[in-house]
């Protein structure tokens, strides 16, 4: 937008208490402090000073609003900035800093119901494949290292990925002493830091001993699963998996704008594909909503509509 204003150091204690006493996840912080910034330089640029919070009305609101829709923002994108809008509200009433803040009746954009992508059950095998593939190439073109640590470990991300549907910042959060590997479990910390037991293939499993070999990983309990670097205790960035995803989906002949989140969508669709319930699916999600998870169930329908047609003979 081209706003410069900087967000107030009052929203320092609102996040605080977002990542301290509510534990949400640095994602959803993050994105809480971006909508409440761009209400704030929006404000400034329109009236020349940032909001007073005590003396905004449901007008301000409103012309927020339908200025979101001239710059043609996401119906989620508008719907989170108001999350974000009416969580600093009820943190500065609870907080004695404010009697009420005029959000109430504001007709905001229903979410889309998109169904979502995922890759074909039988486009898996090769693209979990991929980093390997990718790595003898370049061994016998002189090219490769001689650990090829990096592969391995982009091979067990994306095992994991699909074997146990995770979040990518779950997978960015495991710690060695999360790994139960006699019992193929792994322990799972998701949005709000809550922590569920998730499944892992044997695969997977193999895929991270065959990394950890590679890399020479140290294996004490607080160490990141997966590492950025060889050698270093940070942990492998998202950015770092998204990128290499697009690699390893053009070595498989897949649409290179699939992300990690599209995995999590295969591993949920698969699994109703062949019979899970879906509770059972809720609960290897973390989702905390039903809801959330009867998404999946409209890909499942569409596939069993498109088995009826074709099979049926008065279909």
């Amino acid at each position: 937008m081209g706003f410069t204003a900087q967000i107030a150091p009052e929203y320092d204690d609102f996040l605080r208490h977002l990542a301290v006493d509510r534990n949400l996840s640095a994602y959803t912080v993050r994105n809480y402090r971006h909508a409440l910034k761009e209400f704030s330089d929006w404000y400034t640029h329109l009236h020349g000073s940032p909001p007073s919070w005590s003396e905004l009305s449901r007008d301000d609101f409103r012309l927020y609003l339908r200025h979101l829709g001239r710059q043609e923002t996401s119906r989620a994108a508008i719907r989170l900035g108001f999350s974000a809008l009416r969580a600093y509200g009820k943190f500065l009433i609870g907080s004695g800093r404010l009697k009420a803040l005029p959000l109430k009746g504001l007709a905001l954009p229903r979410t889309e119901r998109r169904l979502p992508k995922f890759v074909a059950e039988d486009q898996i095998p090769e693209l979990l494949a991929a980093p390997m593939v990718e790595w003898k190439r370049l061994q016998a073109s002189g090219k490769g290292d001689n650990s090829g640590w990096e592969y391995f470990r982009d091979a067990a991300i994306l095992e994991t990925i699909y074997s146990s549907g995770l979040r990518i910042s779950e997978v960015c959060g495991l710690r060695v002493g999360d790994v139960d590997f006699p019992e193929r479990c792994l322990l799972i910390r998701g949005k709000g830091r809550k922590e569920r037991p998730a499944p892992v293939g044997k695969p997977a499993i193999n895929a991270i001993q065959d990394y950890w070999t590679a890399a020479s990983h140290p294996r004490n309990p607080g160490s990141p699963v997966f590492l950025q670097a060889c050698g270093m205790a940070s942990p492998v960035r998202p950015l770092t998996i998204q990128r290499r995803l697009k690699r390893y989906l053009a070595i498989a002949g897949l649409d290179p704008e699939l992300t990690p989140h599209k995995l999590r969508h295969s591993f949920a669709t698969h699994l109703l594909n062949r019979g899970a319930d879906l509770r059972v699916v809720q609960e290897l999600l973390g989702h905390a909503r039903i809801a959330t998870t009867e998404i999946y169930t409209h890909v499942s329908t569409e596939r069993l509509k498109r088995i009826y047609d074709g099979a049926h003979p008065r279909a």
